[in-house]
């Protein structure tokens, strides 16, 4: 019997038809097995590795459907031309200058970008990450698990193009937005894919070429982006000790704000500045997106700027991602009957409705309490990472400026000594275990490696004052090491 060029592996947790799958193609591919080879019958093969006889023929039907085998009558089974030279047509590159045919490149803006293994550093100051350590895995399990219940299902998995969970609206309805001022009707809400969808859904139908918008300076870049693919004008609105400033006669057709928690640098709006802009909005006619950016999780608390709005024209966008879990690209937009009804459908014409499981199990965790009880958790431990910062900054990280006046959050916002840029440091620092977000995503080019964010989402509060004492080490050498410049 023909001896075959591999072997699988018993103690393996990959499935055995999946190794069986994967070892034909491999030795196709390698050239271990050639066009036309014959192959042993299944009842063969079973014997030989010694598996069950089902196993051997599902794994010769799927190589005979994607083309890698073939079956002759009577004959056997062979390794098909057509599958040795699947990798050879299809790894061709394209002739094609695709560089020239696109419209746009979102993938040349300087985004906000984390390594993926941000998990393997000691001291992971990264933002926006869920603490594994905070978050009741039991309660969400038993949220997902009554998702498949009979009643759930029935809801969930049938086509529903454009409708949102009923009972996910009414719990953002009654138990998010009343913590934050707002009080909304259901046909005034929309879930979105997170935030982010909530940007893009606004800039589509609000924005396009030569509309003026203006962005904070620094700013959360993604929405900023996300307008500038549609045509927008970015007009920089500066920020101070009181948040945004936004001058008279910008011209601007909307603005783009986190007032609550001021990204990236955490500054929480003044009273009197809100009031100022929302005067301004009304004279000068431009509206007004809301940027929830810390959410419920902001243990500096205040009301939203939509709780201030008058007319209709500050259009809010929340999200659980920063309670839940990025991944679970949960938002929510707020916005008069009007606005909701066409990002409804333009959301339709992108993917249909927001997975509507994923919106039944955030709805039962909200319903029982679990998810206002993890609020409360989080803002404690953010308020105690932050404090802990606050409380050694000056001793660990000396030459280091923090916002004035510094607000608390779950980031901190630096900028760095003179001598010390913030592209070496992070290079350096991450050799040290260090990990943290540089800053030049969120301002102009020419402040480039002048900032860095301290995320406290993630990392524990005990390993904050080791991986400060690393970071200001790690400074301290680079700014020794700098050129003397001479006056």
């Amino acid at each position: 019997m023909q001896k075959l060029p591999f072997s699988i592996d018993r103690n393996s947790a990959e499935p055995l038809q999946r190794q069986l799958r994967r070892a034909f193609i491999d030795a196709i591919h390698d050239g271990q097995m050639v066009v036309g080879q014959k192959i042993p019958s299944s009842r063969a093969l079973a014997e030989q590795l010694g598996i069950a006889r089902n196993t051997a023929t599902a794994v010769y039907d799927e190589l005979i459907a994607r083309g890698y085998l073939e079956s002759q009558a009577r004959r056997g089974c062979f390794v098909s031309a057509r599958g040795a030279e699947q990798d050879e047509n299809t790894a061709k590159p394209s002739t094609l200058d695709w560089n020239a045919r696109m419209r746009v490149h979102p993938s040349r803006f300087n985004h906000i970008r984390k390594p993926l293994n941000w998990k393997d550093y000691s001291y992971p100051f990264i933002y926006g990450q869920v603490d594994p350590r905070l978050f009741p895995v039991n309660a969400w399990r038993a949220a997902s698990r009554d998702t498949l219940g009979r009643a759930s299902i029935d809801w969930w998995a049938a086509d529903r193009a454009v409708d949102d969970d009923p009972m996910l609206i009414e719990q953002i309805r009654t138990r998010i937005l009343p913590d934050r001022g707002i009080y909304a009707r259901p046909e005034e809400i929309l879930i979105t894919l997170g935030a982010q969808e909530g940007f893009y859904l606004l800039a589509r139908m609000l924005s396009g070429p030569g509309a003026r918008v203006g962005c904070e300076d620094p700013g959360y870049p993604d929405s900023r982006f996300i307008y500038e693919l549609y045509g927008g004008q970015s007009v920089p609105l500066p920020i101070d000790a009181q948040g945004a400033r936004i001058a008279p006669g910008l011209g601007l057709d909307v603005a783009l704000l986190t007032p609550g928690a001021q990204c990236p640098t955490m500054t929480l709006m003044t009273d009197a500045r809100r009031d100022q802009i929302l005067n301004l909005a009304a004279q000068e006619d431009f509206l007004i997106v809301e940027d929830d950016y810390e959410g419920e999780v902001s243990f500096a608390r205040d009301t939203a700027l939509k709780a201030r709005d008058k007319d209709g024209r500050v259009l809010y966008l929340g999200t659980l991602s920063k309670v839940l879990a990025p991944g679970v690209r949960l938002g929510f937009m707020v916005a008069p009957p009007e606005v909701v009804q066409e990002a409804r459908w333009l959301r339709r014409l992108m993917h249909r409705s927001v997975p509507l499981n994923n919106q039944r199990a955030a709805a039962i965790f909200l319903a029982e309490g679990h998810y206002l009880a993890l609020v409360r958790k989080l803002r404690k431990v953010h308020a105690e990472r932050w404090y802990r910062v606050m409380e050694h900054i000056d001793t660990l990280m000396p030459g280091f400026k923090v916002p004035d006046p510094c607000q608390g959050g779950a980031s901190v916002w630096l900028e760095c000594p003179e001598g010390v840029d913030g592209r070496d440091l992070m290079r350096e620092a991450m050799k040290a275990g260090v990990l943290f977000e540089s800053g030049d995503p969120f301002v102009r080019s020419e402040d480039a490696g002048r900032f860095l964010r301290l995320g406290l989402s993630l990392i524990e509060t005990d390993a904050i004052v080791p991986g400060m004492r690393v970071l200001g080490e790690v400074a301290a050498r680079l700014a020794q090491a700098a050129p003397t410049v001479a006056p």
